[in-house]
């Protein structure tokens, strides 16, 4: 997407199944991101044109119903969907839950959801925040007890991606309240289970196509081998295991977001004249992109370098929390430089470049506060 610039993952496998998502993503969904902004969810029939189009759990093996690529191609996946400007479809989430049962799950959870979940027929969620707890995971306060062959979960969450619109929710609760980091388990929880109940869908300042909800739980009985991995205490551990997984994403969606800020600002200010000329010719706005296009392709290359990584089995938490706070970071500062261009016009919905403004700046917040990623990278030091 960078002149002359081929990135390496994008290897004889990757390509074509690239240029296919690109296809479906930009003729199938990107038409439907202004209904689903309206509706603040996408439509379930898109959920299972993405699963038949092996988008959803594309690195999961093949007898749990993914299509045995690599972390290359859920890259490719990220990436597509990002450059098109599809923010509705929120496939990240069901990649980190699909990698929760993969990575503990019992084989009989790996059976009774995975194929499910790649298909699109089982849209996931992961209910982790809790009001007035943020990113400390040892101060959620939600409860799962045990009664008999039985766990009967209490307690609320919000900031809940998919939250409207999910059949499975991983829920994050205690098991053992005295056990800090150790009490904490992951419960996988049809949603349709009495006690489960959703509240309203949140009021977000971006991401409009996506629904954000809060959950609470009131005497929620789930059977015990809803307990992920079938051991309590393991949630922790779990989670730190897969955070990269969910950071990588993250920073693909940034290096990706300046790439599209990029081309939809060079196309703008070479239509748009001011003065007599187009703003393209002012050597102010040349300066200026040639420092963006320089940041760009120099967080493509960052971006790149953590992609192998990941594909080649080598990638550590450490890594992916730097390219989680970097790449974000790089990305507000270039869509904010790009959304100047516009003047006014970048300010109002219906231009793409406000969106992005607005959508990227929580990805400074979500998955681990940057603050929280530095810390995180500082440790390793």
């Amino acid at each position: 997407m960078l002149d002359n610039y081929h990135s390496p993952w994008l290897d004889d496998d990757v390509v074509p199944f690239a240029d296919s998502v690109r296809r479906f993503v930009t003729q199938s969904l990107a038409p439907l991101e202004e209904q689903w902004r309206e509706q603040h969810q996408a439509d379930r029939a898109s959920w299972l044109s993405a699963g038949e189009m092996g988008m959803i759990l594309p690195d999961v093996p093949v007898e749990y119903g993914g299509s045995g690529g690599t972390p290359a191609h859920v890259a490719a996946v990220v990436s597509e969907m990002t450059y098109a400007g599809v923010t509705g479809l929120g496939l990240g989430i069901s990649h980190i839950v699909g990698h929760y049962i993969l990575a503990s799950g019992t084989e009989a959870q790996k059976q009774l959801w995975l194929p499910k979940i790649a298909s699109g027929e089982v849209i996931c969620a992961v209910a982790m925040t809790e009001p007035g707890t943020g990113s400390d995971l040892q101060a959620i306060r939600t409860r799962a007890v045990k009664q008999g062959d039985q766990y009967v979960i209490n307690g609320s969450k919000t900031f809940i991606t998919n939250g409207q619109i999910c059949d499975m929710v991983a829920v994050v609760a205690k098991t053992d309240p005295e056990g800090g980091a150790k009490g904490l388990s992951i419960f996988l929880v049809d949603t349709r289970l009495p006690g489960f109940r959703r509240g309203k869908t949140l009021d977000k300042l971006g991401w409009a196509a996506q629904d954000t909800a809060e959950m609470f739980f009131d005497d929620c009985t789930v059977s015990a081998d809803c307990l992920l991995g079938g051991i309590e205490g393991k949630g922790f551990i779990t989670l730190m295991n897969q955070l990269p997984y969910e950071r990588m994403q993250i920073a693909i969606n940034a290096a990706a977001a300046m790439e599209r800020a990029l081309a939809l600002t060079l196309d703008y200010t070479k239509e748009r004249k001011v003065f007599g000329q187009r703003v393209l010719d002012f050597q102010n706005t040349r300066f200026t992109l040639a420092d963006i296009k320089a940041t760009t392709l120099a967080s493509r290359t960052f971006c790149d370098c953590l992609i192998k990584q990941w594909v080649d089995g080598k990638l550590d938490s450490s890594q992916a929390s730097m390219g989680k706070f970097w790449l974000t970071e790089r990305a507000g500062e270039v869509v904010d430089k790009c959304l100047q261009f516009f003047g006014g016009y970048g300010y109002m919905n219906e231009y793409p470049i406000g969106r992005m403004w607005t959508e990227m700046r929580v990805t400074r917040i979500y998955g681990g506060a940057n603050e929280i990623q530095r810390e995180l990278v500082g440790r390793s030091l």
